[in-house]
């Protein structure tokens, strides 16, 4: 095979990137989200079996830093806020509800 025609398939060969796009586009379209869920769960639960409760300290230790390294405090007020109506949201309905 001369070097333009090798040249030519390396340049047709489709990225890693864009054969796992490719790959998962037709994984949704196949299943729906019931089936992502299940796997998730089971992903779960395999990884809660291999790892202590100091690997998921260090996990949220983690993600906790590259989150303030990326949002300023303004970010923490309006989650803070959020989450402060939920929860306000759901104690009112509990209260309606007894």
């Amino acid at each position: 095979m001369n070097s333009q025609k090798k040249s030519e398939m390396n340049d047709a060969k489709m990225t890693l990137e864009e054969a796992g796009r490719k790959g998962g586009q037709a994984t949704a379209k196949k299943h729906n989200r019931e089936f992502y869920e299940q796997i998730g769960r089971k992903g779960g639960k395999a990884t809660a079996q291999k790892h202590s409760s100091e690997f998921y300290r260090e996990i949220g230790r983690k993600g906790g830093r590259a989150t303030s390294e990326k949002h300023d405090k303004e970010f923490y007020e309006a989650i803070g806020r959020k989450g402060g109506e939920a929860r306000a949201s759901q104690q009112l309905e509990q209260q309606d509800s007894e």
